[in-house]
């Protein structure tokens, strides 16, 4: 017979819970960055594309619009790709062995699950203050691209000729 207390799985399913949803932020993060990269090249290629057209006749008051529209969306982009240092997506294997190997009396299973799973929800919602701020950033990227092509396409319609 142990002496050990019994490990409760129930722990170990809200740790893997914890872990899960970490993992799917992180997930979100390297989307929102792969998208934005996506979206520079679109903002790039239609004001290639429209800007030389538009540009034919010289430069109105819609192309300023939408070349100042191509900027806010390179520096939109910036934020996207800024690396944010402050998120946290992993725990530290140094603080791990300290508090629960290398301490006076070891933590069992269940109290590094326990202990953990908060830890880990912690950083989601430290986390989650600068993924809901690239979100809306992408969003108004994203709006700022339908605008620009907007602009372009007014520009080369009200072209004379």
């Amino acid at each position: 017979m142990s002496d050990a207390p019994a490990e409760d799985p129930r722990l170990s399913f809200v740790y893997q819970e914890a872990l899960r949803g970490l993992l799917q932020q992180q997930s979100a993060v390297e989307s929102l960055r792969n998208r934005a990269g996506t979206l520079i090249f679109s903002a790039s290629f239609a004001s290639s594309l429209l800007g030389s057209k538009a540009l034919g006749d010289g430069v109105d008051p819609w192309d300023w619009l939408a070349i100042v529209m191509l900027f806010g969306i390179g520096a939109l982009t910036v934020v996207l790709l800024w690396p944010y240092y402050a998120m946290n997506f992993r725990s530290d294997p140094k603080m791990l062995l300290e508090r629960y190997i290398d301490a006076d009396d070891p933590a069992t299973m269940s109290e590094m699950h326990r202990d953990l799973a908060l830890q880990i929800e912690a950083d989601r919602q430290a986390n989650g203050r600068v993924v809901r701020r690239m979100r809306e950033t992408f969003e108004v990227a994203l709006v700022l691209l339908l605008l620009n092509i907007l602009a372009w396409l007014i520009s080369i319609a009200s072209m004379p000729g």
